[in-house]
């Protein structure tokens, strides 16, 4: 019996000696409890939206464009009157993965070659269209634009949205 309660007490003694390093780092100003993210405004994803479907109006082709946060989640999805319907999932694929890979879709298209290869995953899409959205080094979303008739023409319209905002993203 006295085993015993010596082996309680001294678990008791040992978990305390070690739980409390973890408990003051957590506390400390090294390893802050809550952190600050930036998030694109609505208004902001709208008019990159906006201005890369105009883009692609005035080299007469009709687009859809997504733009998708820094989580890869669609913020704005815009279908002009005539792009097909499989452009909707093709820009979103095109938005996440420029936003994960932060680097333009048309640099990542022979990237992973290989039969099993990362490019497999259904979430994502190596094909020209979709660029990321950083500000200050960080990465805060995605653009992806599907429906013309090339990868190329797709990648201008997304870059038009992004130098749409640019310098108010640059001023925050």
């Amino acid at each position: 019996m006295k085993t015993r309660i010596f082996v309680f007490a001294a678990m008791g003694v040992l978990s305390t000696a070690i739980s409390q390093p973890a408990f003051s780092a957590a506390a400390s100003s090294e390893h802050p409890v809550m952190v600050n993210i930036k998030r694109m405004s609505f208004d902001t994803a709208l008019k990159i939206g906006k201005a890369a479907i105009e883009k692609c109006r005035k080299d007469g082709v009709q687009v859809t464009v997504t733009v998708v946060d820094r989580g890869g989640h669609p913020q704005v999805i815009l279908r002009d009157t005539l792009s097909m319907d499989i452009s909707i999932s093709i820009s979103q694929k095109k938005a996440y993965t420029a936003m994960e890979f932060n680097a333009p879709t048309s640099e990542l298209v022979n990237r992973f070659p290989g039969a099993y290869s990362v490019p497999k995953l259904d979430e994502l899409l190596m094909s020209a269209g979709g660029i990321p959205i950083n500000v200050g080094g960080n990465i805060i979303g995605g653009i992806g634009v599907s429906g013309a008739p090339s990868g190329v023409t797709d990648e201008a319209c997304a870059q038009a949205g992004l130098a749409a905002v640019r310098d108010d993203l640059e001023m925050q």
